[in-house]
This record gives structure tokens, C-alpha cells and sequence, in this order.
């Protein structure tokens, strides 16, 4: 294995494991409002699939998306500072925990309607196809949305059309506190992929390298043949669905079994064995990384809150258009907050 390359996927993963405590310490500060869904446990699936495509290729994902935002672009200030509501958040402060955005990186957001963006996810493939653009887009989802309408919607479409996009199912075996085996008829979710019909593959979400060569191999097939897939990554949260839940439908020994299968461990098991490096130098990754946070955090608390007068601004596209079409002259800001 390539020395740098599984240090630099270990030090993402810790950027996002202690960038996730300490969100959940500043929120019961009371710095941040609304839901606080937390990633800890399930970072090989972003790291791992994020690593293994273009930075031009598209990610798409739901409203636990701090990992995938953090893995695709990295700025862990702009990141800590969108929780706090500030500004100079990622999304301007105004899309918060569930709304991560960053047109610039082609992270295509954090979307909170359950199921809601899987179409979302085929209409940006379809636009790369139709432009004949060589991207992917990665569609990250929990198991929970494999329930949705528009699950299906986008599968069906992706299939019909021939789309190159990579459906990643996060199966954390629950939906909110409901364990899976109560609300699917069928023990995989990759098994539905065979209903429209698509390719399949199911993976252990807690090994990185693992995930990230299953998504290497998806992303080349997307790339190439233009053809969607549906990669099931079997892994597991080890905290509640969020801050607001204390997660007592677990028992204590099932979260410690999964807990001894904590991905970091996993990786860092590992570096040693390989020699890559020793328990030392990780923990000097891990220091390094924990200042960090600091300094995000810090960056966030002193940052601005967004201007009033700029409550209107980003509601409607205003971006010049094309040449061949015609200018669409927008409202003045009082009609549009009317309308």
C-alpha cells in the first residue's frame, strides 16, 4: 500500500471523528440550533468513497453530510462556522447542520428531505451524459431512504437512462430509531438494485480500503459505460440518529460490538501491521488534527452573523445567461420577498 496515501485517508478520518465531538460539545453549549446529526462511526464510507474519485466528479448527499463536505472539501472552518450559523459558513449560515453546499468543489450539498435528492442525484448525472462530460456523481443515502418514493424514482431513471452515477446506501442498520428489519422486507437493500435492473455490491463500510476500492472499481464502470450501480456499505453510527436522541432501542452490548469494529481502529490496526507508521507519529496526526478543531471553533465563534439585509440574497438565481437565451430581468428585491 501507498504510505502517504493511507495516512492521508486515516488523517481525514480523524478530522472528521473530532470535528463531530466537538460539534456535539458545542451544541449542548447552545452555540448551534436545529438538528445535530453526527457521522461518528461511519467515516471509512465518506473517506474511502471520496478518495477513490475526480475531484470534478459530483457528491451528492443527505443531512448527515459534515463527513462527506469535510472529505470533498476539507475546510473545516467554513464547515464549524455554517453549524454556528455564521456568515462565513459554507453555506453562508443560513443552510446550517443539514445544508452543507460548495458549487466550487462540486459538492452538491447536504439534503434534509429523506429520499428527496436520489433524483437530484440522476438529474446531475444526466446533465454530465448529455454534455458528454466524463463525470460521476456519488449519491450517498441511509438505509431509510431505500424506503422512499423517490429512491425509486432515481433508481428506475438512472437505470433507464443509463446514467453514470454510484448510489452509496449507508446502512447503519436504522432509521432514526427503528431497526431495520422492521421497515425492509428484505435483509440487503443492494438487492433492490435488481428491479430495475442494475449492478450490485455489498461491502464492509468500516474497512476504507475496502470501500474505497469497491467505489474505484464503481466509478470507473460509471465513467467508462456509462452505467449507474449500487454499492451497500454495511457499517454502523455509535451515536443516537441525533443530539436529540439518547438511542436507549440499543442495547449497550450490541453498540460495543460494533464499537470494536470502529473504523479508525481498523485503519490504524493496520498502518501498524504494515509498518507504515507507529503508535507515535499517529497520535502526532490526531494532536495535529484536535488544534485544528480549535481553531475552527474559534474561527466560528468570532465570525459575524449573517447581515438582515442580505436575508433575500441567494433566494432566486440572478446569474447572467447565456448568449442564446434571453435575459431574464429580476424582480426588485421588495416583489420577490413578496411573491
Amino acid at each position: 500500500m501507498d504510505r502517504d496515501l493511507m495516512l492521508s485517508l486515516y488523517r481525514d478520518m480523524i478530522c472528521i471523528r473530532r470535528f463531530e465531538e466537538e460539534a456535539a460539545r458545542a451544541y449542548t453549549r447552545g452555540k448551534m440550533g436545529g438538528f445535530l446529526h453526527l457521522y461518528i462511526g461511519e467515516e471509512a464510507v465518506a473517506v474511502g468513497a471520496i478518495s477513490a474519485v475526480e475531484p470534478t466528479d459530483y457528491i451528492v448527499a443527505t443531512y448527515r453530510e459534515h463527513a462527506h463536505y469535510l472529505a470533498r472539501v476539507g475546510d473545516m472552518k467554513a464547515a464549524m462556522a455554517e453549524l454556528f450559523g455564521k456568515a462565513t459558513g459554507c453555506s453562508k449560515g443560513r443552510g446550517g447542520s443539514m445544508h452543507f453546499f460548495d458549487m466550487k468543489k462540486r459538492f452538491m450539498g447536504g439534503h434534509a428531505i429523506v429520499g428527496g435528492h436520489v433524483p437530484i442525484a440522476a438529474g446531475i448525472a444526466f446533465a454530465s451524459k448529455y454534455r458528454g462530460e466524463p463525470d460521476v456523481t456519488l449519491c450517498f443515502f441511509g438505509d431509510g431512504t431505500a424506503n422512499m418514493g423517490a429512491f425509486h424514482e432515481g433508481m428506475s431513471l438512472a437505470a433507464l437512462w443509463k446514467l453514470p452515477v454510484v448510489f452509496i446506501c449507508e446502512n447503519n442498520l436504522y432509521s432514526m430509531g427503528t431497526p431495520l428489519y422492521r421497515t425492509l422486507a428484505v435483509e440487503d437493500v443492494a438487492v433492490r438494485a435488481e428491479g430495475y435492473p442494475m449492478a450490485q455490491e455489498i461491502i464492509n463500510g468500516d474497512d476504507v480500503l475496502e470501500v474505497r476500492e469497491a467505489v474505484r472499481r464503481a466509478a470507473k464502470r460509471a465513467r467508462t459505460e456509462s452505467l449507474p450501480i449500487l454499492v451497500e456499505a454495511k457499517t454502523y453510527r455509535f451515536r443516537g440518529h441525533s443530539m436529540s436522541d439518547p438511542a436507549k432501542y440499543r442495547t449497550k452490548e450490541e453498540v460495543e460490538e460494533w464499537m470494536n469494529r470502529d473504523p479508525i481502529r481498523i485503519l490504524a490496526q493496520r498502518i501498524y501491521e504494515l509498518g507504515v507508521a507507529n503508535e507515535a507519529q499517529l497520535k502526532a496526526i490526531d494532536d495535529e488534527v484536535k488544534q485544528e478543531v480549535a481553531e475552527a471553533v474559534k474561527f466560528a465563534d468570532e465570525s459575524p452573523v449573517p447581515d438582515p439585509a442580505t436575508l433575500y440574497d441567494d433566494v432566486y438565481s440572478e446569474t447572467e445567461p447565456r448568449q442564446d437565451e434571453e435575459k431574464v430581468v429580476p424582480l426588485p428585491r421588495r416583489a420577490r420577498a413578496g411573491g
